[in-house]
């Protein structure tokens, strides 16, 4: 993938929402729940200070992260659904 984030900015790949609950039943795509994590596949330089100094990213490529349901902004890039967003709507990265 050809993206380059700016900034404190990481593009996160959302992970694939339930097809069925845990009793088995099948959901409809109209009662899917929007997942909120995913894995990171591009991370920016970091955030620059008013004074020059560059804050470097906690993130890193290949993180599972968890973020809010609503963070980041949704694009396609080469036909793939990607969320952009600020490292700082990250809540947690996750153990592997």
């Amino acid at each position: 993938m050809k993206i380059h984030p700016l900034s404190d900015r990481i593009v996160v790949k959302p992970a694939e929402a339930e097809e069925k609950t845990k009793g088995g039943l099948y959901l409809p795509d109209t009662a899917k729940e929007k997942p909120v994590w995913g894995e990171v596949i591009a991370v920016g330089p970091g955030k620059t200070t008013e004074d020059g100094k560059k804050i470097p990213m906690e993130v890193k490529v290949a993180d599972k992260v968890l973020y809010g349901k609503y963070s980041g902004t949704e694009v396609s890039v080469d036909g793939q659904e990607v969320l952009i967003m600020r490292e700082s709507d990250i809540f947690a990265i996750m153990p592997k």
